[in-house]
């Protein structure tokens, strides 16, 4: 599938196309930490003022990349703190099961599946996640970590590693969430998905009775539904290079870029043009 992209129908300037370039990783970075597409799109959009406002800032010490994904990080943090919360985005309640019966590496081998792993973050506080993200799957090397998450490069290295470890633990309990949950209505994913449409009074009758049945049987459900009324595999299958935009996000962001241009190299409003990197048909 063919990312969406902003386009101009002049030049844009050198560093709005950097930033533009850089909005799939952004978005993917973002998905991935929040498990949340709408709060993930806003983190971005969010991210891209602040860096074209901030636009004097940038020196070239670090990485453009890098830069950006702190910005996004300190959003992220920002955001949660305005909303009165203690983590940065919300966190799974449920006790950090002791691993006995099965040997957590050897689960962790066996964790194919891309959206398995997705899960077990959810129970990896966002400290270490988010260290673990920037270092597995997006692929930042132990400084740009450091530099990222503004903590020292031992304190990077030792959050990495907890991270793993974290991981690999609640992806070993996995199976016995699933056998506690035999038998209730829906899957953890699909009423995690519906959560939200419950909250703003969306669905329709017989997806609320089987959302409501799940939330009063489920052992791990509800009290991460207790969390998200607050807030609107492999770790390299999840840096996925074909990362799409979509539409509407685009246009977001070619608003952005039009408003912040320099007079010079404003964006247009008309069709996009091929060579921006938000533009129709170009990959990330």
């Amino acid at each position: 599938m063919e990312a969406t992209r902003v386009g101009t129908e002049d030049r844009p300037s050198r560093f709005e196309d950097q930033v533009a370039a850089e909005v799939p990783g952004l978005l993917r970075y973002a998905r991935s930490l929040t498990n949340d597409p709408v709060l993930a799109e806003d983190l971005v959009s969010e991210t891209v003022l602040r860096a074209l406002e901030r636009r004097r800032q940038f020196r070239g010490e670090a990485s453009l990349r890098t830069w950006l994904h702190r910005i996004l990080h300190n959003v992220a943090i920002d955001q949660h703190r305005h909303e009165g919360r203690s983590e940065p985005v919300a966190e799974p309640r449920v006790p950090r099961p002791t691993v006995v019966a099965d040997d957590p590496a050897e689960r962790a081998l066996r964790a194919l599946d891309a959206e398995e792993v997705r899960q077990a973050l959810e129970h990896v506080p966002f400290a270490t996640r988010s260290a673990l993200l920037l270092h597995d799957a997006e692929r930042f090397s132990d400084p740009e970590v450091a530099r990222i998450l503004g903590i020292s490069l031992p304190a990077a290295k030792q959050r990495i590693r907890r991270g793993r470890l974290q991981l690999l633990e609640a992806l070993a309990a996995e199976p016995r969430r699933r056998q506690a949950n035999r038998g209730v209505p829906l899957s953890c994913a699909d009423a995690r998905q519906k959560i939200p449409d419950l909250l703003e009074g969306g669905l329709d009758a017989t997806d609320q009775g089987l959302l409501e049945a799940h939330l009063a049987h489920c052992v791990s459900c509800p009290p991460l539904y207790r969390a998200l009324t607050g807030l609107p595999a492999t770790l390299s299958e999840l840096h996925d290079p074909d990362t799409v935009v979509p539409p509407a996000l685009a246009e977001r962001l070619r608003l952005l870029l039009a408003t912040h241009a320099p007079a010079a190299h404003r964006l247009g409003s008309g069709e996009a043009a091929g060579g921006s990197a938000l533009s129709p048909g170009g990959g990330p």
